[in-house]
Order: C-alpha cells, then sequence, then structure tokens
C-alpha cells in the first residue's frame, strides 16, 4: 500500500476512537460554530503528528523513562479530571437555565493550544501509539526522509479530514435537536472525561507505585 495512504488509514483508525479529542471539537462546535471547533481540531492533528514523529524516531524509547511515564499518566489524568467537572458543571447549568450561556468565545490561538495539549494528553492516544500505532509507524516506511514525509502528510491529512467531518456533523446536530443535543453531549462529555481519567490514574498507579 502506499506510504501517503497508509499514514491515512492510520490517522482515521486512531480518529475513530470516541475519545476527549473528539468531544472536545463537538462541545465547542455546539457552543461556538464550526470555525472556532475546526482550530482546536486542527490543533489536534499537530498533537498526534507530535506522537507519530516520535514513533518513527522511537517513542517505546521515549515511554520506558520513569520521568515522562509521570509525566505523561498523572499530568493527563489530572487534566482529565478538571475537565470531567467543568463538563459536567456545564450540563448542570444547561438543564437549569431557559437560556444557555457561554463564555465569550477563545481566540484561535487558545483553541489551537487546546487542540494541541487534548491531543498530547488523550490517554486513548497515548495508548494507541504505544501499543498499536508506534509499531505500524515504525514499519510504515522504507527508512527515508521522503518516505517518512509522504507517511506524515498522509497522517495530517487524514486528521485533518475527520475534523472536518465531525465539526460540520456536529454543527448540524445542534441546529436540529437543538438543546436537548447540547446537554446530552455535556453529560456524555463529563462520564467520558471521568471514565478516562479514571483508567489514567489506576493504570499510573499499578505501573509506578
Amino acid at each position: 500500500m502506499d506510504v501517503f495512504a497508509t499514514g491515512f488509514l492510520l490517522s482515521l483508525s486512531l480518529c475513530l476512537d470516541l475519545g476527549i479529542v473528539n468531544v472536545a471539537i463537538i462541545d465547542v462546535s455546539l457552543k461556538y460554530g464550526a470555525r472556532p471547533a475546526f482550530w482546536l481540531g486542527l490543533g489536534s492533528c499537530f498533537g498526534d503528528l507530535v506522537y507519530a514523529v516520535l514513533s518513527l524516531v522511537g517513542m517505546s524509547v521515549l515511554l520506558q523513562f520513569e520521568v515522562v511515564q509521570w509525566a505523561t499518566w498523572l499530568g493527563g489524568g489530572g487534566i482529565l479530571l478538571w475537565l470531567a467537572v467543568k463538563m459536567a458543571r456545564e450540563a448542570w447549568r444547561d438543564a437549569h437555565r431557559g437560556d444557555v450561556e457561554h463564555p465569550p468565545l477563545p481566540g484561535h490561538r487558545h483553541l489551537f493550544g487546546r487542540g494541541l495539549t487534548l491531543a498530547l494528553a488523550s490517554p486513548s492516544a497515548i495508548l494507541w501509539f504505544a501499543a498499536v500505532g508506534g509499531s505500524l509507524i515504525a514499519q510504515a516506511t522504507d527508512g527515508s526522509a521522503l518516505s517518512a514525509a509522504r507517511f506524515l502528510a498522509g497522517f495530517f491529512s487524514g486528521g485533518l479530514a475527520w475534523t472536518v467531518f465531525i465539526v460540520v456533523t456536529a454543527s448540524h446536530g445542534g441546529k436540529l435537536l437543538g438543546r436537548r443535543f447540547i446537554q446530552a453531549c455535556h453529560l456524555l462529555s463529563a462520564v467520558l472525561y471521568l471514565y478516562f481519567a479514571g483508567l489514567v490514574l489506576v493504570n499510573g498507579a499499578r505501573n509506578l507505585l
């Protein structure tokens, strides 16, 4: 299979998981519209690209260092717990207000940085790269710079295509179903964030303590 196509399909296999990045894109799309959600998704694409590059140069070696494991698991777990509380509060507010009020629209740089941070802290992405993606990516190229560049271009394109798809889907869903759809997404977000936070912290305790 062509190296570009391999990168594209591997990126889609990562994005198809309903993880924290997809939840965040949907949430921003419902609150502020498609364009801000796209900026957050674009940031997440670059975050995934960082892991793809690390996989090409040997991500498994980095994960052997204890300081990297602590930063990955506890840092990611803390972010997820904070997001779970935030989404639960928003779900409660949505259920008790006639008109949903949202904070001012963040700037594009803030949204891009948030997407980048979420992608780097995503436990599902970390597990995917560590258990599956890392070895597949390492074997996808012939070792040349041109082959690596084609793979990374395909990988980034796959993430970008998924971002456009999820943004458009969330925008239309919010318009068709209204506030109930928003409330349901906030509640689902809180549950998923809490689940992933528990998963990260439990695994971290088993591995590091």
